[in-house]
Order: C-alpha cells, then structure tokens, then sequence
C-alpha cells in the first residue's frame, strides 16, 4: 500500500515537474527569439561572435564555439561551395561600338609598347584616341602618369579596339594615376601581376582635377582597389562614370591593406553602374572588405544595376565581406571633403542591384543622409543595415533575404519591401530563396509568379536595362535571363580560382 502511493505521488510530482519544465523551456525560446529579433543579430553574425569570445578558453568552451559557428553559419548560408560556373552576366562585354575620333585635328594613335603608350599619354591632346595594338603589355616601376587634359566634348581616349585583344599587365603600386580631367579608359584587360598583393594596389588612381572621368567596358583582376578615387587639398575628381566593367580577383587578398574594388573618397556626382564586382576577400588585418563604397563627405553618388557577388569562386573564408555601402566604415576627418565628415554622404543612391553571398551586410549605410536605397535583390547576406544618428534612408521595393535593420538613433523609412524574419533563419529557413529556381547557384529564373509590388512604378530600367512595368516585381530585376551577355575570353571565368 504505502509503495503504491509513493509511486502515483513520485508520478505526480514528475508530471508536474516535466510541465514547469516545458513551461520554462517555452518562456525561454520566446524571450530567445524576441532578443533575435530586437538585436537583429543574424546568425552569420553571431556564429563567428561566439567562435571568437570562446577561444583562449579550455577545450570544451573552445569547441562548442566552433560548433555554434559552423551551425548557426550553415543554418544562415547554407552550401558554402565554390559556384561551378561564372555567370556571363553585365559586366564587360564582348562587342561595345566605338565613337569616332571627337574633333578635327585630333588624331589615332597606335600604340606597340609599354614605352610608346608612356610617351602617348605624356603628349596626348583634347580629342586624341590612344589605340593600343592586340598584345600583352607589362608595367613596372613608377605610375603610369596621365596629366594631360581632355575636354568636355573632347576627352582624350585609351582603348582597345576590340574587347579582350590587349592585357596590360601592372608590376607597380598604381596603375594610371589620372590626374588631369575628361579622360575614357575602354575595352582593356588589367591584371595585377605583383609578387605581394600589398604591392598591386590600384589599377586606376583617379585623384584631384580628374573629373569626368570614364572607365568602360574593362575587365580588371587582382587589385586591392580597383578603383581609388580621392580629392588632394581643395581639389576633387567628380563626374566620374564607372559602366560595364567586370573586377574581381583570382586569389584571397593576402594584405592588411584595403580591399575594395570600387574605393571613393570625398568626390561627387558619380556614377557606378553595369559593372560585375567579385571576390574581394582580405586575408590579413581586420578582414573587412567592400565591393564598393562611397565615403568621405561627398554627395549624389550612385550605384545602379551591379551585380555585386561577394564570395563567388572564394569561399568559407573569415572575415567580413560588404556588398555596398553609402559610408564604408568612415574617414578620418583629414581626408573629408569638408574636413568634418558631418556625413559620409549626402544623398547617394544605390538602386536596382544584385548582392549576393555577403558574410555581412548585403548594403551598409554609415552616417548617410538622406538616402535611396530602392529595388534591389539581396541574397544571402545579413540583409541591409542603416545606422547612426547622422543616417536616414528610403528604402523601398527591395526584395531582401534578411533583415532590414536600423541602428543607433539612425532614422529608416522602410516602406514595402520583402524580407525574411531573422527567427526564420536561425531555423534554416529562407522564404525568399525559394522564390528562385536555385538561388545558391545564381539561376534566378523565378519558381512561380513573381511577387508584385501593389504601387505604381515610375518609370525606369531594372538590372537587365528592361523598363519596368506599373506594377513592378520587389527587387532588381523582372527576367534575370535577360542579364546575360556574351562572356570575353579575357573575362576571369577563364582565370583558374586560387585559394
């Protein structure tokens, strides 16, 4: 009798006990999945978090950091495996029409060799075309000196006459350091060949009186920064237009130094559009790269219809990879336009772009004021961050796999756009994904209809140059088939990956 009863009150008191356990465990997952949501941490984020705060702890702590980041990292990301093929998408392009000489009185210029391309540019003229003959060409030593100016109906040419037929191969610090207005640079091919990659910095050093500058139809590989651009003293290069160019590196940027394709500094007004922008991995030092920003107090900057892949060929590597940012990680006032950086920018616009496989932040804006951040397509990132008091934005249309987030008294204006809630990642579920036929592997045709935004759009070109309808699609793009171009034989699909 009495082993009866001590039995149905032990069963009882476990009965009971097993429900304050699911009670507690309940209150736990939800105050859990209220702190995701409130921190907007994605797991991307956290998962290296606890790698890094467990290390120098014993065994046990130090692997169950490992663990939590290779979870929490697989739940968010998924295959971490180099893509089998490049797209041939935007980017340089196998055939660009050629504009005939600007002026009477300008002439073409062919040019054979390192040495002649020197001396053409040293006494080039308004309207002159510099033509360099098919061939691989090598620089080294000093930077290649463009000083001499164009003008505004006559800018001064560089090209090849037909893509992927001329390689210019920099063993140098810089490339061309344009210092002089209204010059085009098209239908090159540039690699960096330095033994060090803190050697190979940039390609093009656009500084000072170098407004109106156009970079068109290139295909750059192995740089830190493909393209620096920055002001000295009062002076500072605006205007710029960089279209239809394809950079990426072969190899992990083994440098401390940066690694940002597309490095702008304090001028205006510029224009980055149609380019393809991949692997940009930093190696050493704080392991944070950018496809491209913006930075240094200037204003109207804008990146338009990129396709921005962060990781592509390089993957599984540590470290923080940005897509686009509107302020980078900001200046040092002694490199501000205004010697302040009240802002880092001032109404700049990133618009109808593709950015895909970020460790962190698909768009990042950084005491950005008064901002655009419109219709465009962000995959596999942490999603799109406003942040600090001196930061406002509109963003609206975008299709965002993540979150739409702002930070420290920043001031967002997020009006109709698609995302996936951060509780669905740490699950390992990605809604937007799915909209795509496979969008780990870049084929983004959609599973079924496309989702549509209910307001009417004005009128303007999505990725793919299509104009798009009334009732647009969320994102960047209405058909990503028709993104595809003809791929150059110089284009870094050729290039064996390195890691």
């Amino acid at each position: 009798m009495f082993t009866a009863i001590m039995h149905r009150m032990t069963a009882n008191c476990l009965k009971r006990l097993s429900w304050v356990g699911v009670v507690t465990l309940a209150v736990l997952m939800i105050a859990m999945i209220a702190a995701i949501e409130h921190f907007a941490i994605a797991p991307r984020s956290l998962g290296p978090y606890l790698e890094r705060r467990a290390s120098g702890h014993n065994p046990v702590i130090v692997g169950f950091g490992q663990w939590a980041n290779r979870t929490l990292t697989a739940l968010d990301r998924g295959s971490q495996l180099p893509l089998a093929l490049t797209p041939s998408l935007i980017g340089a392009r196998a055939s660009m029409p050629l504009a005939p000489l600007a002026a009477a009185g300008s002439q073409e210029i062919l040019i054979n060799s390192a040495a002649a391309a020197i001396a053409a540019l040293g006494r080039a003229r308004a309207g002159d075309v510099l033509v360099f003959l098919p061939g691989s060409y090598r620089f080294s030593g000093q930077p290649i000196n463009v000083s001499r100016p164009g003008s505004r109906d006559h800018p001064i040419t560089v090209r090849a006459q037909q893509p992927g037929t001329v390689t210019l191969e920099f063993d140098l610090q810089e490339g061309f350091l344009v210092t002089a207005p209204f010059w085009v640079f098209e239908n090159l091919t540039i690699r960096g060949v330095c033994a060090r990659h803190s050697y190979c910095e940039h390609a093009f050093h656009v500084v000072a009186g170098a407004s109106n500058f156009v970079a068109r139809n290139n295909v750059i590989t192995d740089f830190n920064a493909h393209f620096k651009i920055n002001g000295n003293g009062n002076a500072y290069p605006d205007h710029g237009l960089i279209e239809s160019n394809t950079l990426s590196n072969t190899s992990i940027r083994q440098t401390a130094n940066p690694v940002t394709p597309i490095d702008l500094v304090g001028a205006s007004h510029w224009r980055i559009q149609g380019n393809l922008i991949s692997d940009f991995i930093k190696g050493q030092g704080n392991r944070i790269s950018y496809g491209g920003f913006a930075k240094g107090a200037g204003t109207g900057n804008r990146f338009e219809r990129n396709i921005v892949l962060c990781e592509h060929r390089l993957r599984g590597v540590p470290g923080q990879r940005v897509g686009l940012s509107l302020g980078g990680g900001g200046t040092g006032a002694a490199y501000c336009r205004d010697q302040r950086c009240i802002t880092e920018q001032d109404g700049g616009v990133i618009h109808s772009n593709l950015i895909a496989s970020c460790s962190d932040d698909g768009i990042y804006l950084n005491r950005a004021a008064a901002s655009q951040v419109t219709h465009n397509t962000v995959l596999d990132t942490s999603g799109i961050t406003v942040r600090f008091a001196a930061s406002s934005a509109d963003v609206e249309g975008n299709l965002v796999d993540g979150v739409i987030r702002n930070r420290d008294d920043s001031v967002l204006r997020a009006i109709d756009n698609l995302t996936t809630g951060l509780t669905r990642s740490y699950l390992g579920w990605h809604p937007v994904r799915n909209l795509y036929r496979q969008a780990a592997e870049l084929d983004l045709g959609w599973q079924h209809r496309p989702p549509r935004r209910d307001a009417s759009e004005p009128s303007s070109p999505d990725l793919c140059a299509a104009v798009r309808p009334s009732r647009p699609v969320y994102g960047a793009f209405e058909d990503f088939s028709a993104c595809r171009i003809p791929p150059m034989q110089s284009d870094p699909a050729f290039v064996p990956a390195m890691r």
